[in-house]
């Protein structure tokens, strides 16, 4: 009986020591929190307008890092980040990022470099819009005819191809300069060897003069409404020749304290961008980039994608600092990466807002 007290004792004692040790165990299994760094490689300008105080100030309150890459340094010898977040383009900035992912190969980049070359053309950006048949959704781009010659063979191809006019022309390439914004609105076919290839010549589609900029980031969709060009009304005879505008959809023609026809202000159906976004993230391969959507006549269910862009200003996005913040955490929960501070996201997951 002796001995049987003492082996039930040791028995007792080895779980006593199991049960102290475990924790200790557990504690020393879970990494701990430590801070999410995002190397970003932008524009000056992109810079001023995107990384500011208030978005570097609640990302740093999440555990998230901001870390300006130094362009004069090979990529390799910086770091190491979870994310290159990215706007520059070039075979030697893609080869850095090659060499990169080659060293890190989890590192996330956002976005892919030849995601990225596919929207600066707007011959092939609109395609995968055109191609998409999406049930109980009317999305579909206006009527285009691509210009690479002489400006003397316009007419004529606009004939062949029975575009109507007014017709908006927009420089072929999309790259972010000053030149690829430079639009304009050729009212007749008399004024259109007035033109200056390469270009795309878009049918006009009247849309009450409201524009509807959809910001997309990951899955979160933001919507804000922008004052765009007047209809063109069928016999107008004041109106000739090309007509240079300026980029209708910039922050300064807000609409959204404008005091709008009901319908026209009305934001395209969520169940509708919601699908859109899904299937253009997927088809693109991007995570960040917005829309220029128009509604037909400004009323009804007919809309039409006439532009879309990488990386938009979304310093111009109201609460941006959020949304943004949100998907960096999304990104490294992605990554099975617990973040200092990183609970508690701002409106959660995916929605459609107007401002």
């Amino acid at each position: 009986m002796i001995v049987a007290r003492c082996v039930g004792k040791k028995l007792q004692n080895s779980r006593d020591v199991r049960t102290q040790i475990a924790p200790a165990v557990m504690a020393v299994a879970s990494p701990p929190p430590r801070s999410f760094t995002v190397g970003y490689a932008l524009t000056s300008k992109k810079i001023k307008s995107f990384i500011q105080p208030k978005l570097e100030s609640h990302a740093s309150t999440k555990g998230i890092r901001l870390v300006a890459i130094d362009r004069n340094k090979l990529l390799t010898e910086q770091g190491p980040f979870d994310v290159i977040l990215h706007k520059i383009t070039g075979k030697e900035w893609r080869q850095q990022l090659e060499d990169y992912k080659q060293k890190y190969p989890d590192v996330i980049v956002l976005d892919p470099p030849e995601a990225i070359q596919h929207l600066r053309n707007r011959q092939s950006m609109l395609q995968d819009v055109a191609q998409l048949d999406l049930c109980d959704c009317h999305v579909g781009v206006p009527r285009q005819l691509v210009i690479t010659g002489d400006a003397a063979s316009i007419p004529g191809s606009v004939a062949k191809a029975g575009l109507r006019l007014p017709l908006v022309a927009k420089p072929l390439v999309a790259d972010g300069t000053a030149k690829s914004h430079a639009m304009s609105l050729a009212y007749d076919k008399y004024c259109l060897t007035e033109l200056d290839p390469p270009l795309v010549l878009q049918e006009f589609v009247n849309h009450g003069g409201v524009l509807f900029k959809v910001y997309i980031v990951g899955d979160q969709i933001r919507v804000v409404r922008r004052f765009s060009l007047p209809d063109v009304q069928e016999g107008e005879d004041n109106c000739s020749g090309v007509i240079p505008f300026p980029r209708v959809s910039c922050a300064a023609a807000t609409a959204e304290e404008a005091d709008l026809d009901p319908q026209a202000a009305e934001l395209p159906p969520p169940q509708l961008l919601d699908c859109l976004s899904k299937e253009l993230r997927r088809r693109l391969g991007l995570r960040l980039f917005n829309l220029d959507i128009i509604r037909e006549g400004g009323a009804g269910n007919r809309y039409y994608v006439i532009d879309i862009n990488y990386f938009p200003g979304y310093g111009k996005m109201p609460d941006y600092e959020f949304v943004f913040t949100d998907f960096l955490l999304s990104l490294a929960r992605s990554k099975g990466q617990l973040v200092v501070g990183g609970g508690g996201a701002h409106g959660g997951g995916s929605g459609n807002t107007s401002s």
